[in-house]
């Protein structure tokens, strides 16, 4: 299941007595930027309609690269590139360039076509990321039992995860009403007995209803340690309709985190239509977080909007939004749209310590 790479074992990176320290972290940065670069490939092909499984396979290599962290230059230096699962000519040349000279003349030539202006990119790395706060399981559309997706995240080496399951509104997503809240506390208590090393936070991902209010009651919402807001219906409205309901949703006192603000999904559908500028100053005055929902079919918000909320304020959420373990990889996925838009770790809720986290969802 681990791919073409995984037999390679000697072409792999890991710390080795005959291997030179300088080798390692040589081989580490150039992981990183194939990532980087691999993930930004992926989201600029995502608006092009017809570029929809191009920008699918290079998002699906790049996931590999996190997972199975292929020794690239080693790789380069023997031809063999194209033994990385899912790495055909195109990506394997697009990985050779990041190798050698540190940048792909192919996202080069996507940026300046889609007319990307490149700010000051900040250097976040993902060893300072302590907890996903966006995350589902089979109480409502995930893959595998809140269990799983627990000792998955405690494996990663996070401190807290946070489960986001959905609420009800939505019938296909099975979602969590008082009643299966109160079930899922239950199962909570439990895990939490078992894994002490790892936090797990009680939240839901609740709908932003057409009007504004949620799809909870506030008092439901109260007993949560973490609340998620999000648009996922309705995202046609008229714009200061749509703005009026952002800001309803943002103004809620239980709600913690906008999530992924648009409802967009590029190369899909576009998402809600409204003033984003009011929206994120309104959520930055009321204490609530906006998310970059890590998600390659989301990526929302984009690096730039991400860039405006903080600038006004806002702090930021970086999740995966994952409904199975190995869509946690989704976050280095999206460590390079946070470095785009420039943000410092402390302008980013996961790279609080457990106990600053919990304060903050206090205030």
């Amino acid at each position: 299941r681990r791919g073409r790479v995984a037999g390679l074992s000697r072409l792999v990176i890991s710390h080795r007595c005959n291997a030179s320290e300088v080798e390692h972290d040589a081989a580490l940065e150039a992981l990183s930027r194939a990532i980087d670069s691999l993930s930004e490939i992926a989201y600029l092909l995502r608006s092009r309609d017809q570029e929809a499984h191009r920008a699918r396979a290079f998002g699906r290599v790049a996931a590999v690269l996190v997972r199975e962290r292929p020794d690239l230059p080693n790789l380069t230096a023997v031809n063999r590139l194209e033994a990385i699962e899912g790495v055909g000519a195109s990506i394997a040349k697009v990985l050779a360039e990041v190798v050698a000279d540190g940048v792909s003349s192919y996202l080069e030539k996507l940026r300046a076509e889609a007319g990307v202006v490149l700010g000051p990119v900040s250097e976040i790395s993902l060893s300072g990321y302590v907890g996903d706060l966006h995350c589902h399981s089979t109480w409502s559309d995930g893959k595998v039992s809140l269990a799983e997706m627990v000792v998955a995240a405690r494996d990663r080496g996070y401190r807290y995860l946070a489960i986001t399951d959905h609420s009800p509104h939505m019938p296909i997503v099975h979602g969590l009403d008082q009643t299966r809240l109160d079930a899922q506390a239950a199962e909570v208590e439990v895990i939490a007995s078992h894994l002490p090393e790892i936090k797990i936070l009680r939240g839901i991902e609740v709908d932003i209803l057409e009007d504004g209010s949620l799809d909870l009651a506030d008092e439901v919402l109260a007993g949560l340690d973490v609340v998620i807001a999000s648009p996922h219906i309705k995202l046609r409205m008229d714009r200061g309709a749509m703005t009026e309901r952002m800001l309803r949703a943002v103004e809620n006192p239980h709600v913690d985190v906008l999530g992924h603000p648009t409802g967009r999904k590029p190369g899909n559908r576009p998402g809600g239509d409204y003033d984003v500028e009011a929206v994120f100053k309104r959520a930055a005055q009321c204490h609530t977080a906006v998310e970059m929902d890590c998600d390659p079919a989301r990526v929302d918000l984009s690096p730039e909007l991400a860039r405006l909320a903080a600038d006004l304020g806002c702090a930021i959420t970086l999740d995966s939004d994952a409904h199975r373990p190995e869509e946690f990889d989704y976050v280095p996925l999206g460590i390079w749209a946070a470095r785009q838009a420039g943000l410092s770790a402390d302008q980013i809720l996961n790279w609080l310590s457990p106990s600053d986290l919990d304060s903050w969802l206090a205030h």
